[in-house]
């Protein structure tokens, strides 16, 4: 079983498309992770069941128990993220600015003060249009705690990879090099970087790559839109060729990238030329890549 990670630099290069395209081509031989549990869209794509569903909890955050609090305002004296507010002669948490450290609860004179454990999201386990299935998650808004909810996602695609024995994980991670990044790449075998021919294209490119030289992972680039700029291509491609990235396929600008999304269809499945045929070949890579390696 291998673990292929898709990510980018920024967000807007193609990411998602890309990764169910290569879901639409993988079919039954491979189990479909939606890593990006900040904005999650591959479901808009996949058509997934949404049969099993389950609140994800991590982090704690204060709660006040009035008919044991006093009013002292010890607690508001203490808190260093402005979490707790007075109003109407009461002490309330404000839930967005509490940081879950607890030491409101430990200076209380009457343990009015608890940690609750906190629900920052939901993950979904569903069986989508190629007959496999989805492990798929969404963040609660201005929830923290995204680099563990895509954990435990993985965690979720991994179990039933091996239960139903597939060849192959496909992970849709995140844009930029944050904490959700960090751990989509946690146990990949072989990464596929999507960029495109543009000054903070190339920037993130070269930004999420020192991320990438971290955890010595093998990677591939696939250059989306990269006729718009023929100079800026050569650099990405100068890039490549100076750090052994693999370039895996060069895709055309093409409005049916947007018409495929609003259809709710992959590239793949809209599009019968040149995008369709780029995008196959660019799989038949990764694969015959990650075959080699296995061997």
């Amino acid at each position: 079983m291998k673990e292929i990670v898709i990510i980018s630099g920024k967000g807007g290069t193609g990411k998602t498309s890309l990764s169910a395209s290569f879901a639409y081509l993988a079919q039954e031989n491979a189990i479909i992770a939606d890593c990006d549990v900040d904005a999650a869209d591959m479901h808009l794509l996949l058509e997934p069941d949404f049969s099993n569903s389950a609140d994800f909890f991590s982090g704690v955050l204060a709660r006040i128990e009035q008919e044991k609090c006093i009013k002292c305002g010890e607690c508001k004296n203490v808190c260093r993220f402005n979490a707790v507010s007075k109003q109407n002669d009461k002490f309330e948490i404000i839930p967005l600015d509490c940081e879950g450290c607890g030491y409101c609860a430990r200076i209380c004179p009457r343990d009015a003060i608890n940690m609750k454990e906190q629900k920052v999201g939901k993950w979904f386990e569903s069986k989508i249009k190629t007959k496999t299935q989805m492990i798929h998650a969404k963040l609660d808004i201005g929830a923290e705690n995204s680099g563990k909810l895509v954990a435990h996602v993985k965690k979720i695609a991994k179990e039933n990879a091996a239960s139903q024995k597939k060849d192959i994980i496909i992970v849709d991670g995140s844009p930029g090099v944050g904490c959700p990044v960090v751990s989509s790449l946690s146990g990949a075998d072989y990464v596929v970087l999507v960029t495109e021919p543009s000054v903070s294209g190339i920037h993130d490119l070269k930004r999420v790559y020192e991320l990438l030289e971290k955890f010595r992972l093998p990677a591939g680039c696939i250059i989306n839109k990269f006729d718009l700029n023929a100079g800026k291509t050569a650099e990405i491609e100068e890039f490549l060729k100076k750090e052994k990235i693999d370039l895996l396929s060069k895709i055309p600008y093409n409005e049916n990238f947007t018409k495929a999304m609003t259809e709710g269809k992959t590239i793949v499945e809209f599009d019968q030329g040149d995008l369709k045929r780029e995008i196959e070949e660019g799989w038949k890579k990764i694969k015959k890549i990650v075959i080699m390696e296995k061997k």
